[in-house]
């Protein structure tokens, strides 16, 4: 039974894992625009997101679920911490509605492996044979729904012994009795069965068979701490859905286990005077009765949700403020703040544009992170590096998304001309700014296939990499310090950055060769340095661009475009 249980915990775990990262890469790349708009419509005001949370928990029956799908969410940016705070409350008071369809069938949850089986089915089917690239995306997504879930019913499989021992059902009894050991024992098994509604359900059953005794108040006594522990418990699904997440996902798991913990310690002094249970029992309209204690252990349930969330939804940002505190980014983590575009300020074009600018302007300092987490990666032979640029790279791809739908927002508007001149300048300025992340991920790639093939650079040719990296990163600075300071003369400065650029690509080109024929190098050493070198000019192009831009003043009259 213990080898079982191992190897189930190790499969399940890992099945979970992989079928969140499939989930949230599938969002990142399907949601886009449009689903972040309705989401965040739906949850823009806390009660709104409280009731989102609480509607979609009550119809899928698992607040573990939902959680992880918010976590999915905020790992692809598509809410905020707060947002998914407010949800995560409604899903405490939204799982209830497990308890009370189990007091009324006599029966537990629902089969998860039900749903999971036909969504692997679909979605692999989706991800195989679909002819678009949106469609096999959104086969990835439902992909890994259903193996996700899979995961979870095999944790449960795993610890189904434990739900079935007479030893512990021995066990509930024994620490009923005892509120605070009682609330450790249901965060545990919670813990061990990764679902709070499944835990819960065990606890009514066990009272409906008589398990904590025929005197039915003292039975309503020992479950209510299990049920508290309950909820402390089902957090740490969300714990395990952040591991691979970001920062912001992290802290969105942190902030559900402390709304968890806080409101049973607030619960605890009214539970072990009794006065819960007296409460419950004024406002449940069923006698006490082996036929009514499964009703009253949901209601139970129900008004400790619904007074936790009274209490804390008003104190969403400080559960935020905390989790923050908690989760801070460890040295040399790359944390970006999203994008913050205000939609009120598109009734006044001019300062909605200066807005868009400066967004403009972190975009381009990521752009310059990415490139050089990239070249540092390719050089150092370090794959966490270059991990790092990827990830960079997604918040470049969400800077365009952003950027360029509060630009055609704000097109749409009525404009000056001024505004109306600048805005497909800034338009362009972002497409070339995404391209130049492109261009990080391919040097991701170049470095891939180099440490792949166990190649080494020659001290000649790192010192190349050094001085053209050197010019690379002055004609950022210029660049985006010409962008910040609207100053066409820094813009000029970084042309000069670029003809270097192009004059170190044709002569690293020459000695390369040089070397390849005198037996230095070999020619794929040769093609990956030559492709390096050929990124970093594109990129050069990119930025040109931009420097144009600006020296024209944001207006297309007398700007040549590189492509």
């Amino acid at each position: 039974m213990i080898q079982d249980m191992v190897f189930g915990v190790m499969g399940g775990l890992g099945l979970f894992l992989f079928g969140m990262w499939l989930m949230s890469e599938g969002l990142k790349k399907v949601a886009g625009q449009k689903l972040k708009k309705i989401l965040e419509s739906m949850t823009k005001k806390p009660l709104r997101a409280f009731l989102v949370g609480a509607g979609v928990t009550a119809l899928i029956q698992s607040s573990s679920a939902t959680t992880v799908m918010i976590i999915g969410f905020v790992n692809a940016a598509l809410l905020t911490l707060k947002q998914a705070i407010c949800v995560i409350i409604g899903t405490n008071v939204g799982t209830t509605a497990t308890a009370w369809i189990v007091s009324i069938s006599g029966i537990g949850a629902f089969k998860i492996t039900a749903y999971a089986l036909p969504s692997i089915g679909i979605g692999f089917l989706m991800r195989t044979i679909g002819k678009t690239v949106k469609v096999r995306n959104i086969g990835d997504i439902v992909l890994g729904f259903g193996i996700l879930f899979i995961g979870i019913g095999f944790l449960k499989d795993a610890f189904s012994p434990l739900q079935e021992s007479d030893a512990v059902q021995k066990l509930f009894v024994l620490l009923g009795n005892k509120p605070f050991l009682a609330i450790l024992a249901g965060t545990v098994v919670t813990t061990l069965l990764q679902s709070s509604s499944a835990a819960i359900a065990i606890v009514q059953l066990l009272a409906i068979g008589g398990a904590f005794g025929s005197d039915w108040e003292t039975a309503l006594n020992v479950s209510v701490p299990f049920v508290l522990g309950s909820n402390i418990g089902t957090t740490i699904t969300a714990q395990l859905a952040a591991l691979q997440a970001n920062i912001n996902a992290k802290r969105t798991a942190w902030a559900h286990t402390i709304f968890n913990i806080l409101g049973s310690a607030i619960a605890y002094p009214f539970i072990a005077s009794g006065l819960f249970v007296t409460l419950v029992r004024t406002v449940s309209p069923w006698p006490l009765s082996g036929a009514t204690i499964a009703l009253n252990i949901a209601l139970a349930h129900t008004i400790f949700n619904v007074g936790n969330s009274i209490v804390f939804l008003p104190l969403a940002g400080m559960l935020e403020k905390i989790s923050i505190w908690i989760v801070k980014p460890k040295p040399g983590e790359d944390f970006i703040e999203p994008v913050v575009l205000e939609q009120h300020l598109l009734e006044t074009p001019t300062i909605a544009l200066e807005q868009a600018k400066r967004e403009l302007v972190r975009m381009a300092k990521t752009a310059k992170k990415a490139i050089n987490q990239a070249v540092e990666g390719i050089i150092s032979k370090n794959l966490k590096i270059l991990e790092k640029a990827k990830k960079t790279e997604v918040y470049i791809d969400d800077f365009q998304l952003q950027i360029t739908s509060y630009l055609t927002d704000l097109s749409r508007k009525q404009l000056s001309e001024e505004v109306s001149i600048e805005l497909p300048v800034l338009l362009h300025a972002v497409n070339d700014l995404e391209r130049i992340g492109d261009h990080a991920v391919n040097i991701v790639e170049i470095a891939e296939r180099k440490i792949d093939k166990k190649i080494t650079f020659s001290d000649l040719a790192l010192a190349e990499i050094d001085r053209l990296k050197a010019e690379a990163d002055q004609m950022f600075d210029l660049v985006i310090e010409s962008l910040e300071e609207d100053n066409p003369e820094k813009a000029k400065f970084a042309l000069i950055n670029e003809d270097n650029i192009n004059n170190m690509q044709l002569t690293f080109r020459r000695s390369h060769v040089k070397r390849i024929r005198e037996g230095k190098c070999s020619a794929f050493t040769g093609l990956i340095f030559i492709d390096l070198v050929d990124n970093i000019e594109k990129i050069g192009d990119h930025l040109t661009n931009i420097a144009q831009a600006v020296i024209g003043g944001l207006h297309w009259e007398g700007v040549e475009f590189k492509k």
